[in-house]
This record gives structure tokens, sequence and C-alpha cells, in this order.
């Protein structure tokens, strides 16, 4: 059974430099307000978007599935469960592919006739990898070290037709600036419970707290499923998004 969606036009991964993040997921709508091109009014999905492999996104995160839903492609989700520590001199890049890699072949070995998207995002601080937060005292150490300092989001994306077992594998990396936010905002963060399940403790979109200045490179990929990439990944399989308006991603 697929989950059909609504949409609207994608959100660009064009660079944005010195912007402020006003963006809140809610339902599979995004609203950037920080940005100049507004997104277009909501359409229905067509009848002939509908691709001849179902789709299925191994992941768990609603963030992934309300981007995923942007693309007008009908799906359906199956979170997979994989060991996900780093190993031993692991970089991060290269920890976000082997785990999307991971994902992507679990969820393909379900579903042999499906085309698999599976993606795993990090973040590094000066070298340091930042994953979930485990309670309270952890979300606020990385929140106050991450304050008012650059670091980086990386995000894998594995998209595997179990067919033929053709596998696409591709990351991208974007530089990300907080803001100066203060202690008492870090506090009443923590105490919505919103930074337990994300890399770095953070949301990019969140509406209240807004923790980013400005960001270099593709906003969706720190979302948690970079969409031109994702778009470009599902295209090499055959697979056509309807009435989609791509932007590629600017790493300048």
């Amino acid at each position: 059974m697929y989950t059909v969606c609504a949409v609207r036009s994608l959100p660009s991964c064009a660079n944005k430099r010195n912007s402020r993040a006003d963006v809140t997921l809610q339902g599979v709508a995004i609203e950037r307000s920080c940005t100049a091109r507004r997104a277009g009014r909501t359409q229905a999905v067509a009848p002939d978007t509908v691709p001849a492999l179902p789709i299925v996104l191994a992941s768990g995160s609603p963030r992934r599935r309300a981007l995923l839903a942007r693309t007008g492609l009908p799906f359906l989700v199956a979170a997979p469960t994989i060991d996900e520590s780093p190993q031993a001199g692991e970089s991060g890049e290269a920890l976000a592919r082997r785990l999307a890699r991971a994902k992507a072949l679990v969820g393909a070995a379900r579903y042999p006739g499906a085309i698999v998207v599976a993606a795993d995002t990090v973040v590094l601080l000066d070298g340091q990898l930042l994953g979930k937060s485990a309670d309270i005292a952890e979300a606020r150490t990385m929140l106050e070290a991450l304050r008012g300092r650059p670091h980086t989001v990386t995000t894998a994306v594995c998209v595997v037709r179990g067919a033929d077992a053709t596998l696409r594998l591709a990351a991208l990396t974007t530089r990300v600036w907080m803001r100066q936010y203060s202690d008492a905002e870090i506090a009443s963060y923590i105490a919505s419970g919103d930074p337990f399940d994300k890399a770095g403790a953070y949301a990019i979109q969140h509406p209240r707290f807004r923790p980013v200045a400005r960001w270099q490179g593709c906003y969706t990929n720190v979302v948690g499923l970079p969409l031109c990439l994702t778009a470009a990944l599902l295209h090499s399989l055959g697979v056509r998004l309807p009435r989609t308006r791509l932007v590629a991603a600017d790493h300048a």
C-alpha cells in the first residue's frame, strides 16, 4: 500500500549565505521564508507519477519521510535496524556512506522488487563526530560547543534497485554557522525534547530555536536528505520524478 502525498515545488539546494534559517516542518510541507524564491502552491499528485517499481524509504526519520514526500513519488517506509557505531579511524563521510549503504541493503533484502532509498547524516565540529545526544547533559554539551561556531554536516544517500542489485551511493557536505544563542534558549530547546534524535543535537528547521545563522551548500542536506542528490540518484535508476524543480547544489 502506498502513501500518495500532495507536494509543493522542491526547496532549492543552492547556497544560502548570511541567512537566518526560518523553516518549519509541517507534515510534508516546508516553507522557506528566509529565501528569495518562495515555494509554489500545493498541487495534487497526478496518477501517472506512480513509478514502475515501488519505492521504499529505509529510514525511521520523520524529516526524511517529509522531504522524500516533496518529490511527489509514492513510497513505503521501512526503518532498518543496524549497528551505527563508527569504526576506528573512520572519517565522518566514510561513516555516513557505510551506514547509508547498510540501511539500503537491509531494505533491499526485505523488499527485493523495490527501489530502496536510505541516508545517513553526520555532524562534525573541528573533526570531532557529534552523534545523537544520549541525555540532557550531552545535548547541552553539544549545543554549547556548537554555539557561534562553524561546523559541517554530511549526508550520504544510497539508492538500490533490488531486481538487479544496482547500487548508487553519493554524499554531500554543507558548512553551517550557528548563532550566539543563550543558555536559556538551550535549556528551553532541550526541554522541548527535540534534540534527542538528531546528530549534533539540533534541527536547523526548528521554528522557535532556529539555531543556525547561515549555511553554505545544500539546505535539505542539513535536514537529513539532500533532495537534488536523491533525485539524481533515483533518475540514474530510471525513476522519473513528477513536476519537480531541481536546482543543482552550489558548493562555492
